[in-house]
């Protein structure tokens, strides 16, 4: 089954003149058609903004240090226990 006949969502988007045009060289220069062109660019950035927001990535020492975190994290801090308190008295109280 072609791609384009599993399509059953419709969207609309108002493009100035000029944003139009521009996207109509582009999908030419492809060789797509402007609604081809128009969702694989749309569905591209979606995965790189999804990307972006839900991954981590650190440099070596930051990732060395975090992961010795994980294996021997410090102890709790009189402020982190005094939170840890707080919180758990307001969720009780809830």
């Amino acid at each position: 089954m072609a791609l384009a006949n599993r399509r059953t969502e419709r969207t609309e988007a108002r493009l100035l003149p000029e944003q139009k045009m521009r996207i109509e060289r582009a999908a030419s220069i492809k060789g797509l058609s402007f609604s081809d062109f128009m969702v694989q660019h749309a569905d591209e950035a979606a995965i790189r903004t999804i990307q972006q927001h839900t991954t981590w990535t650190l440099e070596n020492e930051d990732r060395d240090f975090f992961i010795q975190a994980l294996i021997n994290p410090p102890k709790p801090s009189s402020r982190l226990k005094s939170a840890a308190r707080r919180y758990k008295d307001r969720v009780r109280g809830e």
